[in-house]
């Protein structure tokens, strides 16, 4: 699905599986294994959040789209994501002790600046999936539940595992324990896909569930600088398109895309879980159904993007593999 070229010698290859799907769920193109069962990580955001919004829980919140971009993101926990969470947890009347994700540096290098020069230390609204977990907090004051709401058997995590096996019109298989420590359902790269497409294809005037899906993927490309960072390929992508396709990433190379203009949902796994390879493949997909200009600044910087070395000189490069050749 990509390649890495250094000088005239193919120095690294990403394979990889990617389905796309039409409104009914059908497969239009894949490469590899529809069939593949995965663990989609952080690309499964958007369903994680169905909940919080079809059951009326972000509604009485008064939660707006910025909201629910960050419900959907894994942020690079700078001042524009840590200050709306802590707001948001704060109009809960809850705070950062409430969460369950953990903490970590934020990968925005001003926040981490700040935080090694004034030793505050970092904390879990600094976690990239702390505006999930906020969601998770509102659906679990909304349904009166308990405050463990990772656990599986949790008011929020069997909605969640049930919207999951909904829209992805398949049994989930199992769950791994993500780095936020949620439960992260296990399904087939088609079921993934099928439930992207769910997502292109709903619509305002249809049902609860349907109403909830366009709120979500409107509030991504509406703030697509929530749902990743400045630089990162989620939030470059979005903006290049102009708000036409959703996108969001996951660990270990997972990538996702939502186009409702085509009511089409894709779903890409690179088996080495390289980002890099993952982004050159979405883009090329992205390419291939017409929705993202090859010659945009943002779809060479990740589908073809060149590889510096120390001192700057374009030592490598990657390029699209044999399967969008």
């Amino acid at each position: 699905m990509a390649e890495v070229w250094r000088g005239p010698i193919r120095e690294c290859v990403h394979m990889g599986h990617a389905v796309i799907c039409g409104p009914d769920g059908e497969i239009v193109e894949a490469w590899g294994d529809p069939g593949l069962v995965v663990l989609p990580r952080s690309s499964s955001k958007m369903i994680q959040a169905l909940p919080l919004v079809e059951s009326g829980a972000a509604a009485a919140a008064g939660l707006g789209p910025e909201q629910l971009a960050l419900a959907c993101a894994s942020h690079n926990g700078a001042a524009i994501h840590v200050d709306r969470v802590r707001a948001w947890l704060k109009e809960q009347g809850l705070g950062d002790d409430d969460l369950r994700c953990g903490g970590h540096m934020p990968r925005d290098p001003e926040e981490s600046k700040r935080i090694i020069c004034t030793e505050c230390g970092f904390e879990q609204v600094h976690n990239n999936c702390s505006g999930k977990h906020a969601g998770f907090l509102t659906l679990t004051r909304h349904l009166q539940a308990g405050p463990e709401y990772i656990e599986l058997d949790h008011p929020v995590q069997r909605a969640v595992k049930a919207t999951w096996e909904e829209v992805a019109g398949e049994p989930t298989q199992g769950h791994g324990i993500d780095g936020c420590s949620a439960p992260n359902f296990a399904t087939t790269l088609h079921g993934m896909a099928r439930a992207m497409a769910f997502f292109a294809a709903a619509r305002e005037d249809g049902d609860t569930r349907s109403r909830a899906a366009v709120a979500l993927r409107q509030a991504m490309v509406t703030w697509p600088e929530l749902v990743a960072g400045e630089g990162r390929s989620c939030t470059e992508l979005m903006r290049a398109m102009g708000g036409r396709v959703a996108l969001k990433t996951g660990a270990e190379a997972f990538f996702v895309a939502i186009i409702p203009e085509k009511k089409m949902g894709v779903a890409l796994k690179i088996v080495d879980g390289g980002t890099r390879g993952a982004e050159s493949a979405i883009a090329s997909i992205l390419v291939r159904l017409g929705v993202l200009d090859p010659e945009h600044p943002a779809a060479r910087q990740f589908r073809n993007p060149p590889v510096p070395n120390c001192r700057g000189i374009e030592a490598a490069h990657i390029r699209p593999g044999a399967a969008f050749r």
